[in-house]
């Protein structure tokens, strides 16, 4: 990332690296092992605010993370918007959730739980959860 307003964002991830679990299961696409994703970055607080747009810019939504401190720990809150129809909200709100599962397991020196098992469950979730349009 070029962390100023207007600064290029690649992220680059190995779902199938970020836990022991490392095949997923048949109903997801094996492109979904490791994805790449550009975009832009629309405000740059250091060190408590950041966003970004994700994804091309006609259809791009925003991610936004918050840093603020609590009791000796620290909240992170991340919101993203423009997302668009519902199967996208889902797979996104699964996505995150898994995600910061994952780096909490890290931050706390715990195995990483199983990715591809934990977005599965998240998924059916968040399907439950997720108000139909």
């Amino acid at each position: 990332m070029e962390l100023r307003v207007g600064g290029r964002v690649e992220l680059n991830w190995g779902h199938a690296d970020l836990s022991a679990e490392k095949t997923p299961p048949d109903n997801y696409d094996k492109s979904e092992c490791a994805d790449t994703l550009h975009g832009c970055i629309t405000r740059c607080e250091p060190p408590r605010l950041l966003s970004y747009n994700w994804g091309d810019e006609a259809e791009a939504s925003e991610v936004t993370f918050e840093l603020s401190p609590r009791a000796g720990d620290v909240l992170l809150v991340i919101t993203h918007r423009r997302l668009g129809d519902r199967k996208r909200i889902v797979g996104v709100a699964s996505g995150w959730h898994t995600h910061v599962g994952i780096l909490s397991d890290h931050l706390h020196s715990r195995e990483p739980r199983p990715f591809w098992t934990t977005i599965s469950r998240l998924e059916e979730e968040y399907e439950k959860r997720i108000a139909a349009e």
